[in-house]
């Protein structure tokens, strides 16, 4: 933005001191044609997107801007189960891990269930422009689809979190199965995309969980690294610290669940994220 900046200064002045008449332009253009016009709109546009997210920040409570996300990666990492996660044959299912191998100073959010659904939430994060990932269970979402199809109007990607959130190790293969292609079919039928991640209720799953995700179609199954509150985060790692590629897990709660709200939420995680030195970026653009 500072060079864009310079380079529109210089164009400002860059009028001949000689007696030539200066060639014509058209409106909106400077001096140099289309191409200074192109930069100082271009310059124009990121002042003003930099100010909306100042804005936003103050707006919402922030006490620090979020940090910009890099762009993801050319080539996407190739993504493995994490050790002591396996299950037999796990080579040939899909992959359960809690972090994605990457070099960028990047987390991830994932928000699961459905059952709090906070406007204010959507407008905060479209706002900031924070991205993040649902994994919806439908017993407890489809008492008002509306809300999520706003939300993934907004970008977010709806994933499977089965129909019912039962515990899937104490279900038969078939049982199994049913939560979770039943809940493949709901989000297509009612979001008009089939998700390809699975997150299995409480992080519990066995061989068969695995061998009826890839049956329905998916292709990963993200856990978490950390877990996000309004008062606190839980970490997985003996250092109780995030890492680049950790997963942050939390939930659509509010206050008859948390002491606080789904923002009350988002300013914790966010004010924990930015001090450690983190920028959320969108799980997709790594998967």
């Amino acid at each position: 933005m500072a060079a864009a900046a310079l380079l529109v200064a210089a164009l400002g002045t860059g009028c001949g001191a000689g007696e030539s008449t200066p060639a014509k332009t058209k409106p909106g253009q400077g001096a140099e044609g289309p191409a200074a016009g192109a930069a100082g709109n271009h310059a124009d546009r990121l002042k003003a997107a930099q100010q909306a997210r100042i804005a936003a920040a103050k707006k919402w409570g922030l006490a620090k801007l979020p940090l910009a996300a890099p762009a993801g990666p050319k080539e996407k990492p190739e993504i493995s189960t994490r050790d002591g996660f396996e299950v037999e044959d796990q080579e040939n299912l899909p992959p359960v891990f809690t972090t994605v191998p990457t070099e960028d100073k990047v987390v991830f959010l994932t928000v699961d269930d459905g059952a709090e659904k906070d406007p204010e939430f959507i407008r905060m994060m479209k706002e900031l422009k924070i991205p993040y990932t649902a994994f919806l269970s439908d017993y407890i979402v489809r008492d008002n689809y509306p809300y999520f199809k706003e939300m993934q109007a907004a970008g977010v990607t709806l994933n499977n979190h089965t129909l019912n959130h039962r515990y899937m190790p104490a279900l038969s293969y078939e049982k199994q199965r049913q939560e979770i292609c039943g809940q493949q079919d709901t989000i297509q039928k009612q979001f008009g995309k089939r998700p390809t991640l699975f997150r299995p209720p409480y992080g519990n799953y066995n061989q068969d969980t695995l061998i009826a995700a890839k049956s329905c179609g998916i292709k990963a199954v993200p856990l978490w690294n950390a877990e996000a509150f309004p008062n606190r985060m839980d970490y997985r790692e003996w250092d109780r610290d995030l890492h680049p590629g950790d997963i942050i897990l939390t939930h659509f709660r509010g206050r008859e669940d948390w002491k606080g709200t789904m923002p009350d939420m988002i300013r914790h995680v966010m004010k924990t994220v930015t001090d450690k030195g983190y920028a959320v970026a969108r799980l997709e653009d790594y998967l």
